[in-house]
Order: structure tokens, then sequence, then C-alpha cells
């Protein structure tokens, strides 16, 4: 009952050796198993001693000295004439080690590879160096493949921006399918061709994952992730909130006029690109539109008006660290003086001149303060009833300010409708009406969708996702930074598809 995994053997002895335990022990079955032929026998040629590492007992290293025998096969036939008894559970031929000890290091080099599995093996009694750790791992058989319907597929760094890999699972039951060394299309396509029945097959919006599954499954419907969808949207957004920041933000909570976020030159793209058709150097052309050069290069980089949209960068102010202080205060009619002298007792190195126009601003108060267009992005993509009273006020105001900006937000609540209500029948009507509304920064987000359009419908209209393959994903880092981002690939797939 104590020591289950002995239960085939008679235990003569238990002795206290050194800092650990040993057990004496001998086999309680009376013949032995042929190993080639399965014959049994009882003829007993000779006896020996076999030592083998066990698990610890009470936190100290156990041995186990058991004696076996070696029988004489009497199988005419038989290749082998002589055969040593194994016994079933416990030991295996040329083993230094029980089953379960075998069993617990293998969980351990699973979970932490060598080094570490090292080190905690041997805090747990169990001496075993690295390389036989990895071994141990090496050994172990992979799972069967068998038939995946539902396959997810995603791409995951083993160096970043220099080697990548393909993550294959089933989406359905989320299990680890296989591990393919790179993302390359042929790889993937191979890998379907050598595995029918894949149905369905859950991806991002990477076109060497589509052309694979092109041609290592065409029967396969393609989804296309749903976060994916939305997180492009967002972006799309960003860039149509950004082009419109002078409108919305001069809005009556919004910061005073003086605050006005950098905007590109009239015309700024064409200009640069009619000069440099016509043969004008850079430096030539910065001279005569009076521009610097770097600004000259961004512009004769971009090849639309909508690349050169970006968010407004914010610099720190020294009363940020004592908002929530302030705010407090001014709800309490505390004078400024007053409030001046507080923070400065708290650490506060600016003028007081700072704080009054801190507050004359209108940053101290959550109502008053423009938002950052990333915030307002956030705000219009998230749901109305989710945000805070004084948040969807703010928002309302600011949306109302801008016809262009009530039109996106009227756009951006109709594809969330179509995607959590999976109506993927009406994207097409969606993409004309957005598409008429000539929104900033929506052209190539548009354009990418026609391009996939198959596989984006059917991600608004399947129920599966890519989602279970993203976390999976997320696990695979923790393995990969266990091992310092060192580990060999055979290593790392090992793990991939073994680790639980």
């Amino acid at each position: 009952m104590l020591l289950p995994h002995l239960a085939g053997v008679l235990i003569e002895k238990i002795e206290q050796a050194g800092t650990g335990v040993r057990i004496w022990a001998r086999v309680s079955a009376e013949d032995g198993a042929c190993p080639s032929c399965g014959s049994r026998s009882r003829r007993v040629h000779s006896r020996y001693d076999r030592s083998l590492a066990d698990v610890a007992m009470a936190g100290q290293a156990v041995v186990l000295r058991l004696r076996v025998r070696r029988f004489f096969c009497d199988a005419v036939d038989c290749a082998v004439r002589t055969f040593a008894e194994q016994v079933d559970g416990l030991t295996w031929r040329h083993g230094r080690r029980t089953s379960l000890c075998r069993s617990v290091l293998e969980r351990i080099g699973l979970a932490l590879a060598g080094r570490a599995g090292a080190r905690l093996a041997a805090r747990l009694g169990l001496a075993a160096s690295r390389g036989t750790l990895l071994g141990l791992v090496h050994a172990l058989p992979e799972p069967d493949v068998g038939t995946v319907e539902v396959l997810g597929v995603d791409d995951f760094a083993i160096r970043r921006g220099r080697k990548y890999a393909t993550l294959l699972i089933d989406a359905v039951t989320h299990r680890r399918v296989d591990v393919l060394p790179d993302r390359k299309s042929e790889t993937l396509a191979a890998w379907l061709r050598e595995h029918p029945g894949v149905e369905v097959v859950c991806r991002d919006g990477s076109a060497a994952y589509a052309e694979a599954i092109r041609h290592g499954a065409p029967k396969a419907v393609q989804v296309s992730d749903r976060w994916h969808l939305w997180h492009n949207l967002a972006a799309a957004v960003e860039k149509c909130v950004v082009a419109h920041a002078s409108r919305w933000s001069a809005t009556p909570r919004s910061a005073p006029k003086d605050r006005r976020w950098p905007r590109a030159p009239e015309n700024a793209t064409p200009a640069v690109h009619n000069l440099l058709g016509r043969g004008v150097g850079l430096l030539e052309c910065a001279r005569r539109l009076g521009w610097s050069l770097n600004t000259v290069k961004r512009y004769a980089r971009a090849t639309s008006a909508e690349e050169l949209l970006r968010p407004p960068r914010y610099g720190a102010c020294l009363v940020d660290v004592h908002r929530d202080l302030l705010r407090r205060r001014l709800a309490e009619k505390i004078p400024v003086t007053r409030i001046l002298a507080e923070i400065r007792d708290r650490g506060y190195t600016g003028s007081a001149t700072l704080l009054v126009r801190y507050i004359n601003q209108g940053r101290a108060d959550p109502e008053r303060t423009p938002p950052s267009p990333r915030r307002l992005v956030s705000w219009i993509m998230s749901k109305p009833q989710n945000l805070p009273d004084h948040v969807r006020r703010h928002l309302d105001d600011l949306i109302a300010s801008c016809p262009e900006m009530t039109t996106l937000a009227a756009r951006v609540r109709e594809f969330a409708d179509i995607l959590t209500q999976r109506r993927g029948g009406d994207l097409d009507t969606w993409i004309a009406t957005t598409r008429a509304d000539a929104l900033p920064g929506f052209g190539s987000y548009l354009n990418g969708l026609e391009k996939d359009h198959d596989a984006t419908v059917a991600g608004l209209t399947q129920p599966y996702s890519n989602g279970p393959t993203e976390g999976v994903n997320t696990k695979v880092k923790l393995l990969k930074r266990q091992t310092y981002g060192r580990a060999s690939f055979a290593l790392l797939r090992k793990r991939i598809l073994l680790v639980e």
C-alpha cells in the first residue's frame, strides 16, 4: 500500500545507507517470460543484483537493490539462449532507474528542461544531470496526429525577426497536433497533403498560409480570425480619428485652441512626388518647398496621404503624478494656494503658474480633458453600456462635434453587430456603405477584406476562431523563455507537444 510500484517484488530489508535509503528486494514471480518468443521458463541460469534509483522517500534518496534471475529459454526455435527477468511497471532492459523514477524525471524535464530541471531533481532527492533529463525528454514518444477536422494554424518566433515556426492544433479539443520548422507555404501544404481529413482551417490574415491551404487542402473552408479582423479595424479607426482630430478636439470640453496637433501641409505628398518625377533630388525638393530633408523623405516614402496619419505625441507634465490628489482637492473647493503647498510637500518641483495653467486647461477634470486618439478609439470600439456615464457623455459630445466621427461610430457598431451575431452575409453591404463614406484610413482595410473575402465571411459566420491557437501560442512563449530562447527546435517541439 505504501509502495505500490514495488508490488511485483518481495521486500526483504530496508536500511539507512549514508544520507539515503537502501531497499533490498527480490522478484516474487516463480518463472520468467522470454522477451523474444514469450515462452515462460523456470530453469535458472544464474542470479545477480541490480541497483536501481527510485523516487525519494521523506526527502531521502532511495536505491533499490533487486536480486534478479537469468533463465534458460527452452523453446527450440528461439534464438535467445538465456534471458534476464523483468518486472512489469518497475524495470526494463539496461535500465538504471525504476519506471516511477523515470516518469518523474520525464515530467521534470518537460516542465523545466535541462539545468533548471536538474536543480529541482537534486532538491527532490533524484540525482540527474541536465543531459540525462534532455535525453529522457527526447526519448518520449510523440502523440499520434490522428484525424483533425478543424485545424488551427498560427506562427510563433523561435528568434524574433530571424526564425519562425508554425503551430498546429485541433481547434475543437485544443489538442496540440504538430509543430512545423518554418512558416513557409510549401511546408504547411505538404503537411496538409500528408494528413487528409481537414475540413476547416482557422488562420490569421497570412497570405502564405492561405496559399498553403488552397494547395494542400483545396476543399477545406478557410476561417479568418475574428480577433485580427477587429484589431485591424481598430487600426483603421485610429487613422480616421487622427485625421479629424482638429475638429473633435475643439468641443467645449477639449483643451484650448493653442493645443493644436501638427498637421501635414495640404497636397504635401503629391507635391514631393511631382518634383521627384521631374528628376529633382531630395535636397533640391527641400530647398524649393522650404521643408527639412527628413520631412521630404517621409513624404517621398509615403504612397498615399493615409500613411502619414499618426497619433500625436504627448509630453509629460510635473503635475500628472499629483492629478488624483488635485482632483479631490478641487472637488472639496480647496484654494489653489493650499493645493500648491500640499503637493510641494509631496515632491512637486514645478511653479505655481504651471499648476494654474494645468487647472485652467481642464486637465485635472476627467470630463473636460480631451482624450488622446487611442483613448478615443478605445471608447468607440467599446460597448456604450460598458463605459462609465461621464465617459459615455464625453464620447457622445465628441462624436456629435464632427459628422465624420458620427459616421465612423455608426460603422464600427454595425461591424460589431455583424461580428457578434455571426451575420457574415451582411459584410458586402457594410463594405459598400463604408467605402461610399470615404473615411480616411479605411481604404487599405476594406481592400484587405475584399481580397480575403471568403475567409472573412466564414470567420464572421462560423463558430470557430483562432483564439485557442493564440492561447497555446502564449504558452509556447513561456516554454521558450524557460530555456532563454536557446533550446533546439527538436527540444522545443517535444515540449510543446507533450507539456500539458
